[in-house]
């Protein structure tokens, strides 16, 4: 199986061709550039360097999020639209399990997250068993310092990834202390496109017309729209 691999819905850009479990492609960039003019090319590099056409595809993957708003609509509407006219199937995967599984062989629990503005973060919590992860805790949009009150019950230590882990650093070791586990390491921050092909082959595949991205919280614009449509209806 040849499985395509899409992920640009935070700042680093991945793209990685995966054939039968083995990596044999990956490209990523870690810098704030415009991911819809930097996407394409590095698919059509990728597809060029290994000597493969689209129709040598049998499976996109795509990180659906949570992340960057935009982000996550153009990795989401290219993948589908590859898809769509490859009619080929469509498997996505969380952008906060993608970046834990850099994680999964520490013995205690691994703690994904993305900076949400405002004191708020996207997160979740894993365990690995025998390699793989497992969710402890289902994905959600908090305050930072709440979700350290909840995740400090945790007997085991937590390993922390995220690319914006030194904003939030000194927080995490001021509420867990030695508990908290931070990385210095860069690499084992930063999603794996790679990784995403993995484990889209064995997952089971969305409706390419059905498939919604994932943002755990509506984006600025349109809770302000939906603030004020709920205004009106008061007034009205």
């Amino acid at each position: 199986m040849n499985v395509l691999a899409i992920d640009t819905s935070n700042q680093a850009l991945g793209v990685a061709l995966v054939r039968e479990n083995e990596v044999i492609a990956e490209y990523s960039t870690n810098v704030k550039r415009n991911h819809s003019v930097q996407l394409m090319p590095a698919i059509d590099h990728l597809m060029k360097e290994t000597n493969m056409t689209p129709q040598d595809l049998d499976r996109i993957a795509v990180a659906n999020g949570p992340g960057s708003f935009t982000g996550v609509r153009i990795g989401l509407t290219t993948a589908k639209t590859l898809a769509w006219s490859l009619t080929i199937p469509i498997v996505a995967i969380s952008s906060l399990e993608v970046i834990a599984r850099n994680g999964h062989f520490f013995n205690g629990y691994i703690c994904p997250f993305f900076d949400a503005r405002r004191g708020m973060v996207y997160t979740s919590l894993y365990a690995s068993e025998d390699g793989e992860l497992v969710p402890v805790e289902d994905e959600v949009n908090i305050l930072l310092t709440e979700w350290l009150e909840r995740v400090r019950g945790y007997e085991k230590p937590i390993l922390f990834i995220s690319s914006q882990l030194s904003t939030h650093q000194s927080v995490i070791k001021e509420q867990l202390g030695d508990q908290a586990v931070c990385p210095q390491d860069l690499p084992v921050h930063l999603p794996r496109a790679g990784e995403i092909a993995k484990l889209a082959i064995s997952r089971e595949p969305s409706s390419v017309h059905e498939l919604t991205p994932n943002y755990l919280r509506l984006a600025e614009a349109e809770s302000k729209w939906l603030a004020a449509q709920q205004e009106k209806q008061k007034d009205g």
